[in-house]
């Protein structure tokens, strides 16, 4: 960001940290404003109900999932309680010419915890998706903003011919609004945040990681769920097994599909020591889906031979020509919520727009020149991602970092999650100054959790609670317990692991007890 106008010393002392902060303060903020940015919103907001969030048609990475799996939907939501009075910033940054950043900012008005959270965003992002998320953390006292990361529309065709709004997208506008975030909260209460903290889930995994990467001293404490990094890679794969897909042409039917479910949890189900519907690593499940292929007449619990392939394309890895993983396939488990089980693509999934747009910057690019090899790399040069595995300056700035992902993801398949940390520790050594890296990154999958949430895990648990403790009180999370929720009650607990230990049931006690579990390597 550019030098700003005025300096802080302008708003005066009247300014002071914890104090209850009138209109008149959150007015003057407007003296701040940076030269490449327009406030077009200063206001402060009394205390009241919670508008409603606009919709996630700007960029959520998938739809919002009908049901719950085996145990059924949450129930209806309840109304969401009152927001306390707060000063709303919105503003457009502008970094470069051809830059149209969105952001907003919300600062409690009193009661301020002394902290800094900002909510990442989803698929292309292309609007500020996290003020659900920012109205629960302005209730529980932090300071709090988004970005739309510089562009409208939940696709890649803001790119084209853009490549300012490349940048914007692939990490300068949130590190923008980080740095003008923190300066207002400087200027609103007198004083620097104690603690500044990403929470991203989908591409506000990629977002985190990013950040991590390239601005290591913006956040203390990172929470990159389900991170769809390397951006460019994840949509490759995607559009390889597209085109797999389409060439083998063998669709299941849904009897079929619960059929090889069924087949799938009869065999691995049991491998944590208790049958209960979630399979506690799907990396330890080594189903075949030959052994489902029709001895004689075709039937609801039989696979065709096309239909045995259509499962190995989606459980297989995407690899180049040299056996480099581009991306791993779906887990064992997952099935039921992966759509193109049952549906052929007519046209190349995944991303399609990162390798016509990001890549080749055409929008007319015939999807039959498709090459794995020379267009991720190709479409690597847009500068989406974070590539690197050596995460030191992050580590040395004190920060934490929390990786979490479900195994049953129909979004983003979870195993290349489990491969980026396994790739850090390679790179920075296991221990390193005679420490583990433990000691600030960890990684926790959740058995049968979908997308970010959802699925028949328990996939509910308190993630600014476990940054925070490990952050500020130096307590690494060990065992962490979560739930899964039903018609608005808990009815299951469990302990999430942190990698690669698994939740094992210890033989006494009920299933739906996270007392009755304890994280162990198998």
């Amino acid at each position: 960001m550019k030098t700003m106008f005025v300096s802080f010393a302008l708003l005066g002392a009247s300014l002071a940290y914890g104090a209850a902060l009138s209109a008149d303060n959150c007015e003057k903020l407007k003296a701040v404003q940076p030269a490449d940015a327009v406030f077009t919103t200063v206001e402060l907001v009394p205390a009241g109900p919670a508008p409603v969030p606009p919709g996630r048609g700007g960029g959520a990475a998938v739809a919002a999932p009908a049901g719950r799996g085996a145990r059924g939907g949450r129930g209806a939501a309840a109304a969401p309680p009152p927001l306390p009075a707060y000063c709303r910033v919105a503003a457009t940054l502008k970094p470069s010419t051809d830059s149209d950043i969105k952001m907003e900012l919300y600062l409690p008005a009193e009661d301020w915890n002394g902290k800094f959270v900002m909510q990442g965003n989803g698929g292309w992002a292309g609007s500020i998706q996290g003020i659900g998320a920012m109205q629960s953390a302005l209730r529980e006292g932090y300071a709090t903003s988004a970005t739309d990361t510089g562009h409208t529309g939940a696709n890649g065709m803001f790119a084209l011919g853009h490549p300012e709004k490349i940048i914007d997208f692939a990490y300068r506008a949130v590190h923008d609004t980080a740095v003008t975030s923190k300066m207002l909260i400087k200027a609103y209460y007198g004083k620097d945040p104690k603690y500044s903290y990403w929470n991203g889930c989908s591409t506000g995994g990629r977002q985190g990681l990013v950040e991590v990467t390239k601005f290591p001293d913006d956040f203390d404490g990172v929470i990159a769920g389900a991170p769809a990094n390397p951006h460019i890679h994840l949509h490759a794969a995607g559009v390889e097994r597209s085109i797999e897909l389409m060439k083998n042409n063998a669709p299941l039917t849904r009897p079929k599909l619960e059929a090889l479910h069924k087949a799938i949890l009869e065999q691995c189900d049991a491998l944590d020591g208790v049958k209960d519907g979630l399979i506690g690593d799907p990396t330890k499940c080594k189903f075949d889906p030959e052994t489902m292929l029709c001895k004689g007449a075709d039937s609801d619990n039989c696979l065709t031979p096309g239909q045995v392939e259509t499962v190995k394309i989606e459980f297989t890895d995407v690899k180049t020509k040299k056996g480099e993983v581009i991306w791993t396939g779906y887990e064992p488990g997952s099935e039921l919520q992966v759509s193109s089980f049952l549906s052929v693509p007519t046209a190349p999934g995944g991303g399609w727009d990162s390798i016509r747009i990001l890549g080749h910057q055409d929008a007319d690019y015939d999807w039959h020149k498709f090459d794995l090899d020379s267009d991720v790399t190709l479409a690597d040069k847009a500068g989406i991602d974070a590539l690197t595995s050596d995460l030191s300056p992050f580590k040395k700035h004190g920060g934490k970092l929390l990786l979490y992902h479900g195994w049953a993801d129909q979004a983003i398949p979870p195993g290349h999650t489990v491969l980026f940390y396994e790739s850090v520790l390679r790179t920075m050594g296991k221990k390193q100054d005679d420490q583990s890296q433990e000691s600030w990154m960890r990684l926790f999958m959740v058995p049968g959790m979908m997308h970010c949430s959802g699925g028949s895990g328990t996939d509910q648990f308190n993630k600014m609670a476990v940054i925070e403790r490990w952050r500020e009180a130096n307590q690494a999370p060990g065992e962490i317990v979560a739930e899964h929720v039903s018609g608005g009650q808990v009815d299951m607990s469990r302990p999430l692991c942190p990698y690669p230990q698994v939740a094992v049931y210890k033989g006494v006690g009920s299933t739906s007890d996270a007392a009755s579990f304890s994280c162990k390597v198998q």
